[in-house]
C-alpha cells in the first residue's frame, strides 16, 4: 500500500499533447496551452523559486561580517560557507539534466527540493564550522536543482511564442536576490543574529514545496540517459571545480603565497580537470563535447563572458567594499541596495523586451560597455563618498547584470541546440562554470589588486610623512588635543595623535586602491567592449562580401 502511494506520489501526470506542445528535449516540461489564471501562478512560483535558489547563496554571502562574531569564526573560516556553496552549486548540472531525463521532472522536483528544504533546516542545528561547511556544501546540490525549476515554471508562465524571453527573466530573477538580501538582512539579524536568516530562508523553501506540490509542471518525456563513465567524469571534474572554488574564495585571504595548501590544491585540481577532459574526448556520448566546447565560437564566448563576470564583481566587492571601509554598513545603505534592486529588475523586463535571437552580441556589449562607463565615475571616489554619490552608476552596474545575463545563456543554447540535445549538458556546464568561478575570480582578482595597491599607496603616503613638516605637527598636535580630556601624560598624547594619524592615512590609501580597482574594472570593461565592436564589425564585413560574391555570381 505504501508502495503504491509512493509510486503515485513521484509519477508524472497524465497529459495528452497536440504535436506542437511535446517537449523540446527529454527531461525539460511540455509546451501546452495554459489558460491565462495558470500562467499568473506558474509565473509566481518561478519568480519564488528564483528567488529562493539565488537567497540560499546571497544571505549568507552578503552577511560574512555580521555572522563571524555569532558564529565564533575567524575570516578564512567564515569565506568557507558560501565557497562551499559554491564548490557543489557549479558541476551538479552535469548529473541534473542526465536525472530528469532519465527519471523525468516530478521526481527531479520533488526529491531535490525536499533535499534543499530538509538541509535548510538542518542549518538551524548546526554550531561547528565543520558541519556548517559540510550543510553548505549539501545545499549547494540541492540548491543547483531550485534554479532550474525557476527556469521551467517561468517557461510555462509565457506563451510559446515568447518562450526565449520566458528564459531570460527566469536566468535574471535569481540575480535579484543579492540587493535583495542586503535590502532586508539587518531586520532579519537584529531579530535572532544568524539563525532568523536560517528560518527566513526555509520558510520560503516551504512555499516553494507548497507552490510546485500545488501546481505541477507539465509531465517531460524520458529516456535512457546515464552511462557507467558519466559518474566517473563527474567525480573527476566535480573535484577539479571544487579546489578551484576553494582557490579562489580562500587564496585572497589567507594570501596566495603564504598558505601551503593553496598549491598544493591547484596541483591537485589541474591534472583531475585534463584527466577528465581526456576521458570525455574519447566518449561516442560524453558529458562533456570537448571538440564543440574548443570551437572559436564558444572561446569566444567564454573570454567574454569570464570577462564580464570579472567586471559585474565591482558592485559586490569594490563599492560596497569602499563603502564599508568608510564606516557604512548596511543599515546605512537601504536606500542604495533599494535601488540596485529595482535597476536589477529593470535590466531583466527590458532583456526580455528586446530581445532579438539574431543580435544576441548587442546586448552583451551594451552591458559591459554601461559597467566601463559607471567603474569609471567611481574611480572618482574620495574618503568622503557616501551612498548617495553612487546611486547612479550602482543603479547602471545592476542593471547590467541582469541585462547580459538572458543573452548571453540564449548565445550558447542556441548554438548548442543546433549541434544537437547533447550538447545542452556541454553548454549548462560551461554557463555554471563561467558563472559561479567567474563570480569567485572576479572577487579574487578586485580583492588582490585592492590589497597590493593599498599596501603600495599606504607605504608612499607613509614615507612622505615627515613630523617636523609644519603641516604634519600640526596634524600630530590636533589628534593630541582631541584626546586631551582622558589623556593626562603629554608622551601618551602625542602617541595617540600618531595613531589617528596613522588610522587617517591607512583610511586616504584604502580608498585611493579602490579608486585604482574601479580604473581597472573601467579598463577590462572598455577592452571586452571594444573586442565586441571588433567582432561585429568583421561579421559584418564577411556578410557584405559574402553579398557581393552572391550578386556576382
Amino acid at each position: 500500500m505504501l508502495a503504491d502511494r509512493l509510486r503515485r506520489f513521484f509519477a508524472e501526470e497524465t497529459w495528452q499533447f497536440a504535436p506542437n506542445e511535446r517537449p523540446a528535449l527529454p527531461g525539460s516540461p511540455a509546451s501546452p496551452d495554459h489558460p491565462l489564471p495558470r500562467r499568473y501562478a506558474y509565473g509566481a512560483i518561478g519568480v519564488l523559486l528564483g528567488l529562493t535558489g539565488g537567497l540560499g547563496t546571497a544571505l549568507i554571502s552578503v552577511n560574512t561580517i555580521y555572522l563571524q562574531g555569532p558564529l565564533g569564526l575567524d575570516p578564512s573560516e567564515i569565506a568557507w560557507l558560501p565557497t562551499a556553496y559554491v564548490m557543489t552549486n557549479t558541476s551538479m548540472n552535469l548529473l541534473l539534466i542526465k536525472f530528469r531525463q532519465q527519471f523525468g521532472l516530478r521526481p527531479f522536483t520533488v526529491i531535490f527540493l525536499g533535499a534543499y528544504a530538509l538541509l535548510t533546516f538542518a542549518h538551524l542545528f548546526v554550531r561547528g564550522f565543520w558541519s556548517a561547511v559540510a550543510v553548505r556544501a549539501a545545499s549547494g546540490m540541492a540548491g543547483a536543482a531550485v534554479s532550474s525549476l525557476a527556469l521551467y515554471y517561468m517557461m510555462q508562465a509565457l506563451p510559446a511564442k515568447w518562450r526565449l524571453k520566458a528564459i531570460v527573466l527566469g536566468i535574471a530573477i535569481p540575480q535579484c536576490a543579492t540587493p535583495l538580501a542586503r535590502l532586508f538582512s539587518p531586520d532579519l539579524l537584529e531579530m535572532s543574529q544568524w539563525r532568523t536568516l536560517y528560518l527566513f530562508e526555509l520558510g520560503l523553501t516551504l512555499l516553494c514545496l507548497a507552490g510546485v506540490g500545488a501546481l505541477r509542471l507539465p509531465p517531460s518525456e524520458r529516456a535512457p540517459a546515464f552511462e557507467p563513465l558519466d559518474f566517473v567524469t563527474f567525480s573527476l571534474f566535480t573535484g577539479a571545480v571544487a579546489l578551484f572554488a576553494a582557490v579562489l574564495g580562500e587564496g585572497r585571504i589567507v594570501w596566495w603565497t603564504d598558505t601551503p595548501w593553496v598549491g598544493w590544491a591547484l596541483a591537485a585540481a589541474i591534472p583531475l580537470f585534463l584527466a577528465a577532459l581526456a576521458i570525455e574526448h574519447r566518449r561516442a556520448h560524453p558529458l562533456i563535447n570537448t571538440r564543440w566546447l574548443g570551437s572559436a565560437d564558444l572561446l569566444r564566448f567564454t573570454v567574454v563572458a569570464f570577462m564580464a563576470r570579472i567586471v559585474l564583481s565591482e558592485q559586490n566587492y569594490a563599492a560596497v567594499g569602499l563603502l564599508n571601509a568608510l564606516g557604512q554598513t548596511n543599515d546605512q545603505m537601504i536606500v542604495l541596495f533599494a535601488i540596485i534592486f529595482v535597476a536589477s529588475i529593470a535590466g531583466a523586463v527590458a532583456s526580455a523586451v528586446t530581445l532579438d535571437v539574431n543580435k544576441l552580441t548587442h546586448p552583451v556589449m551594451l552591458a559591459i560597455g554601461l559597467v566601463a562607463v559607471a567603474a569609471y565615475i567611481d574611480s572618482q571616489a574620495t574618503s568622503l563618498t557616501r551612498p548617495e554619490q553612487m546611486y547612479a552608476t550602482q543603479a547602471l552596474i545592476a542593471f547590467a547584470a541582469t541585462f547580459f545575463i538572458g543573452p548571453s545563456l540564449l548565445f550558447g543554447m542556441t548554438r548548442a541546440l543546433q549541434q544537437g540535445a547533447g550538447h545542452i549538458i556541454s553548454f549548462f556546464t560551461l554557463f555554471g562554470i563561467l558563472n559561479n568561478i567567474g563570480t569567485l575570480a572576479g572577487s579574487a582578482f578586485l580583492g588582490t589588486y585592492e590589497t597590493i595597491r593599498e599596501k603600495a599607496i599606504s607605504a608612499e603616503l607613509v614615507g612622505s610623512i615627515d613630523p617636523t613638516d609644519p603641516m604634519v605637527a600640526q596634524r600630530l598636535a590636533a589628534g593630541g588635543a582631541a584626546v586631551a580630556r582622558v589623556i593626562g601624560d603629554p608622551r601618551l598624547r602625542s602617541a595617540e595623535g600618531a595613531a589617528l594619524l596613522s588610522q587617517a592615512t591607512t583610511r586616504e590609501a584604502t580608498v585611493l586602491a579602490f579608486d585604482d580597482v574601479f580604473r581597472l574594472v573601467a579598463l577590462l570593461a572598455a577592452s571586452t567592449t571594444l573586442y565586441l565592436l571588433f567582432i561585429l564589425w568583421r561579421r559584418g564585413v564577411r556578410v557584405r562580401r559574402a553579398a557581393l560574391v552572391g550578386a556576382g555570381a
